[in-house]
């Protein structure tokens, strides 16, 4: 069963921050990027490796440097802890499955490698749909 979203953010925030590698490679890990689960949409806000806040009800107007949309199903199989074929990364979901990325594409490469593991840590709190 999935978390609501607002308990979702603190449990993403949380393991986020705690998270030994985000901690040690990621001081200039900065940028904010909206995650579009279909039925649920956040904004992260990344300052210096940390989580400065989730936006849980973004606007049409809020501003971010990219996203990611999926079906809610994407984001299901992203959270499961081994998830199944081409759905282990971002690049994998948006040749085969229903993964799109747009936006500032070089912030996310700028940040590719932490952003990387802070998106895995879907695989231990789950996807809020």
């Amino acid at each position: 069963m999935a978390l609501g979203v607002r308990e979702w953010a603190q449990h993403f925030a949380d393991a986020s921050d705690r998270d030994p590698t985000i901690g040690a490679m990621a001081r200039y890990f900065t940028c904010s990027y909206l995650l579009d689960m279909g039925s649920a949409k956040v904004i992260v806000e990344m300052h210096d490796g940390r989580v400065y806040r989730i936006n849980i009800d973004p606007e049409p107007m809020d501003a971010y440097d990219f996203a990611l949309r999926a079906s809610p199903q994407t984001w299901r199989e992203f959270a499961r802890p081994v998830p199944g074929p081409m759905y282990h990364g971002i690049w994998a979901a948006s040749f085969r499955r229903d993964l799109k990325i747009e936006g500032n594409i070089l912030v996310l490469m700028q940040n590719l490698r932490n952003f990387t593991v802070q998106f895995e840590l879907l695989r231990k709190v789950g996807a809020p749909v």
